[in-house]
């Protein structure tokens, strides 16, 4: 809201510079979908510019979804090791046996480490991530390990943000939104 033309100008060329394809503002907090058009049409771009026989996965989605976990982890993360619960590896099982097996993965985890500890900041070393269970999104296309201690969806604030919006009365204007 307060952003000057100079400031969102100095955001994309930092961006552009670092290798960005485009940045484009997007206000879809304030304005919904109509606030989010010009990132859409962004990210329709920078698809249709990409080619797409150059995309490939991290790893070959013939391989067993513990194989597949474990790159990701290894790979992206850089834990020393993956462990899994005993629903996890009975999940692994169940999917494998019902032909979902060759599906891609996306780890749920905190975003705030790339362990499994939200405490251990930065790029932490010597640590393992725990899938405690795998679910699935077979309609979408993929499998997803929850690990450590996460919540998914809700993941709602112990204190809602309503209880901070109000509308200023002389000016009829909403705060506390942002």
């Amino acid at each position: 809201k307060s952003d000057t033309a100079a400031e969102t100008e100095a955001i994309r060329k930092a961006s552009m510079d670092a290798g960005a394809y485009d940045a484009v503002v997007s206000n879809h907090w304030a304005e919904g979908g109509k606030g989010a058009e010009a990132l859409g049409r962004a990210v329709i771009a920078a698809c249709e510019a990409g080619k797409s026989e150059d995309f490939r996965y991290l790893y070959d989605l013939d391989l067993p979804i513990r194989t597949k976990i474990e790159i990701i982890s290894k790979e992206i993360y850089g834990a020393d090791g993956v462990d899994f619960s005993d629903v996890a590896e009975q999940q692994m099982s169940q999917y494998e046996s019902s032909g979902f097996g060759k599906l891609p993965i996306c780890i749920a985890k905190t975003q705030y480490s790339f362990s499994c500890d939200a405490a251990a900041k930065g790029v932490p070393t010597g640590f393992r991530i725990f899938v405690r269970e795998i679910r699935s999104c077979v309609g979408a296309g993929f499998l997803y390990p929850i690990c450590g201690d996460i919540m998914t969806i809700p993941g709602l604030p112990t204190r809602p943000g309503f209880y901070d919006v109000d509308i200023d009365c002389e000016t009829g204007a909403v705060i506390g939104l942002f």
